[in-house]
């Protein structure tokens, strides 16, 4: 085996919302904590519900439900925050649970299809597929990023 050839799997944590599965690069995961209920700020978008301090950082928490609008969001035992490292900016983001790591090997990955202009739909980099379960990809970065979020720009000027 010629290891000199780099190859492209990719570790990505798994977890739920609703009732789809999605994935994110595993490289931009800090933590995993149970849901906190954060405090909440004034005139933020519905998705931001709100900040929590995390060891002396502010960190602002969006709920993926709302985001992605899949319903009332509802909070358990089972709900968490994954904490993100997104272009030096921690931000937590709320999910109903999560599953696993799990590695995806080139041939388990196909093209995202084409769901027109929309911040959710450019987040979206393809679909993984690990035998009968099939994973939702996201660009977290871009996701964050997006103008419909606004939330590093609105971190970047606030630093």
């Amino acid at each position: 085996m010629d290891n000199s050839t780099p190859t492209r799997d990719k570790e990505v944590l798994s977890f739920r919302l609703a009732q789809e599965e999605y994935a994110i690069s595993i490289l931009k995961v800090q933590e995993i904590r149970g849901y906190e209920t954060p405090t909440l700020l004034p005139s933020a978008p519905p998705c931001i519900k709100g900040i929590v301090n995390l060891r002396g950082a502010i960190v602002p928490i969006v709920d993926m439900r709302i985001l992605f609008r899949l319903g009332e969001p509802s909070y358990d035992q089972f709900t968490v925050v994954i904490v993100l490292n997104i272009r030096q900016h921690v931000i937590g983001m709320v999910v109903d649970s999560v599953s696993d790591v799990v590695t995806l090997l080139d041939e388990q990955i196909r093209p995202a299809p084409e769901m027109g202009a929309s911040a959710d739909g450019d987040a979206i980099t393809g679909l993984g597929t690990v035998g009968e379960r099939m994973l939702i990809l996201l660009d977290i970065d871009k996701l964050m990023s997006s103008e419909q979020l606004g939330l590093i720009k609105a971190m970047d000027q606030a630093a």
